[in-house]
C-alpha cells in the first residue's frame, strides 16, 4: 500500500524558510509525477508546484513562482519543497501527493496523499 509521509513543517517568520520533505513507500513503480498542494483554513486545497516523473519537468501555482523549488531524489523515494520568502498568505496545511499522471497540478490527478504537514507564516 502506498504511504507519502510529509516532514519539515514548522512556525517560521515572514521572509524565512523552510524545507519540506516527502518520503514514498510502496509505489508500484517509478511512473507517478510528484506534487504538492496546501489547504488554508476555510479555504479549498490548491496546488502549489510538481515534478514530472519521466524528465522531471516542475510547474508552479504562480504564487510562489521564484521562491519555492521543487525537486526529488529517486535513489530516496523522497520530494522536497524548498520555500523562501515565506509570506503570511503561505500559511497553510502542505499536502504531498502522487500522480499517474505526467502533470499533476490539479486534485482530481491525484492518486495518493499524505497526511499534510502545518506550515505557519508569522507577520
Amino acid at each position: 500500500q502506498a504511504q507519502l509521509v510529509e516532514s519539515g513543517g514548522g512556525l517560521v517568520q515572514a521572509g524565512g524558510s523552510l524545507r519540506l520533505s516527502c518520503a514514498a513507500s510502496g509505489l508500484t513503480d517509478s511512473k507517478y509525477s510528484m506534487a504538492w498542494f496546501r489547504q488554508a483554513p476555510g479555504k479549498e486545497r490548491e496546488f502549489v508546484a510538481s515534478i514530472s516523473w519521466n524528465v522531471g519537468s516542475t510547474n508552479y501555482a504562480d504564487s510562489v513562482k521564484g521562491r519555492f523549488t521543487i525537486s526529488r531524489d529517486n535513489a530516496k523515494n523522497t520530494v522536497y519543497l524548498q520555500m523562501n520568502s515565506l509570506k503570511p498568505e503561505d500559511t497553510a496545511v502542505y499536502y504531498c501527493a502522487a500522480s499517474r499522471y505526467v502533470s499533476a497540478y490539479t486534485t482530481t490527478r491525484i492518486d495518493y496523499w499524505g497526511q499534510g504537514t502545518q506550515v505557519t507564516v508569522s507577520s
